[in-house]
């Protein structure tokens, strides 16, 4: 899954993809280096960040997904908006990727069901404003799982069809660098939830905790946790570096046949 981030002040590409113009081309380029979904997003969930009204969302995002429906991904919305995943799925999307796994807006769940998508759910810890300011927990894996079952059971009970539910751990969103590996060394007990997983790592600041990079300079932390991900079970791997994770993914999966 390649990001694609329409925003101005995401944590390690704001504003470089904010017009639509060079977030197509990103988008392209990342389906040729082996995306086999784009996630389009015009709403920063970096900690700390604001919340940005409906029709400015819309305006960021619905032009991106138009232009690359049908360019060889499948197109993901990465947003909390009922209104602006609709719009969305009307551009071309077929999936729907909510960080506050479906709490955010009381239409999403239905939408959801009624446009026959798929759902991903994730877990975070308060909202992105807040999420980082002491987040606690007294076993952040079955925490984690237990939430994420009984989003689960909360999309089946909307109407969304099982095979249409996806979830994700959330890395970084209410955890700390400790509760991340966590999750990542016990991540096949997420696999016990039965649905596909999804594992977001990519560029995040607990890589910086562990070896003190920036942002921009975290693709090996990047490659290392993808690969470990992979190994562990994840059925999908949100990244901004493609060809680089790919390519370590498939020579992983190489040495371990």
């Amino acid at each position: 899954m390649g990001v694609v981030n329409v925003t101005p002040d995401s944590f390690s590409d704001g504003g470089l993809y904010l017009d639509a113009g060079a977030a197509i081309a990103h988008g392209r380029e990342l389906v040729a280096q082996g995306a086999a979904i784009l996630d389009v997003g015009g709403e920063s969930t970096r900690p700390g960040a604001e919340t940005v009204p409906a029709d400015e969302e819309l305006r960021r995002v619905v032009p991106v997904i138009e232009e690359l429906a049908g360019c060889g991904a499948e197109i993901s919305v990465d947003t909390s908006k009922a209104a602006v995943a609709a719009a969305a799925i009307d551009a071309g999307a077929t999936i729907v990727n909510d960080v506050t796994a479906l709490r955010g807006d009381a239409g999403m769940a239905s939408l959801c069901a009624e446009r026959d998508v798929t759902a991903v759910l994730m877990h975070m810890l308060g909202n992105p404003r807040t999420m980082q300011e002491d987040p606690v927990y007294e076993d952040v894996v079955d925490e984690v799982k237990a939430f994420l079952a009984e989003r689960v059971e909360a999309a089946l009970a909307a109407g969304i069809a099982e095979q249409r539910i996806w979830v994700d751990p959330g890395i970084g969103f209410g955890k700390t660098a400790d509760h991340n590996l966590e999750l990542l060394r016990r991540l096949g007990e997420l696999r016990e939830l039965g649905r596909p997983l999804v594992v977001g790592t990519s560029r995040k600041s607990f890589i910086g905790r562990v070896d003190g990079s920036a942002p921009n300079r975290r693709l090996g932390g990047t490659i290392a946790t993808s690969v470990w991900a992979a190994s562990r079970g994840a059925d999908v791997l949100r990244v901004h570096d493609v060809a680089d994770v790919r390519q370590a993914v498939a020579l992983a999966s190489a040495l371990l046949e």
